[in-house]
């Protein structure tokens, strides 16, 4: 069961890591538009600042099930090392049960703030706000699954990500 979850986790990180690289990449074409429209050709284009904040929010959410599946949160790494390692299995199974409800309740309360985004406009585009409200819901839901993949990788062992298989 471990190394199937590691496998799940590893492909999982894999996509989404792709996705925030292209959504990145689409964000530094956006913002180099941006800058070309208003230093040399003055067209005074609308869309190039709001489809950054747009482009931005979709690479930050969807980037922290990648952070959760090499469990790159150094501050609560500092922490749980400092924990004799007789306590520290039953704490990291602990919080990552505790993530894991976060996250599902990030998920299913976000579909409700994505569908109010359905009724409201983006003054620039003229579309609704739904796609981009959609973030909260999918990186919720990314980040619920990533976390119970890597509760199941590890079992409640912290690793090291090259020692979990995350180096692929």
């Amino acid at each position: 069961m471990s190394e199937y979850a590691r496998m799940l986790s590893a492909r999982l990180n894999w996509i989404v890591e792709r996705v925030v690289a292209l959504l990145m990449v689409l964000l530094v074409l956006d913002v180099w538009i941006g800058v070309v429209d208003r230093y040399i050709f003055h067209w005074q284009l609308p869309w190039p600042e709001v489809l950054a904040r747009y482009l931005m929010i979709w690479a930050a959410m969807l980037a922290i099930s990648a952070g959760i599946a090499r469990r790159e949160h150094i501050g609560l790494l500092m922490l749980i090392s400092k924990i004799p390692d007789r306590f520290r299995r039953v704490i990291v199974l602990a919080l990552d049960a505790v993530t894991f409800a976060l996250f599902v309740y990030v998920a299913w309360y976000g579909l409700a703030f994505a569908q109010t985004g359905a009724n409201r406009q983006a003054m620039i585009f003229g579309a609704t706000l739904f796609i981009p409200f959609l973030s909260i819901p999918v990186a919720g839901a990314l980040c619920a699954i990533q976390t119970l993949l890597v509760a199941l990788r590890d079992q409640g062992a912290l690793r090291e990500p090259s020692i979990a298989g995350m180096t692929e």
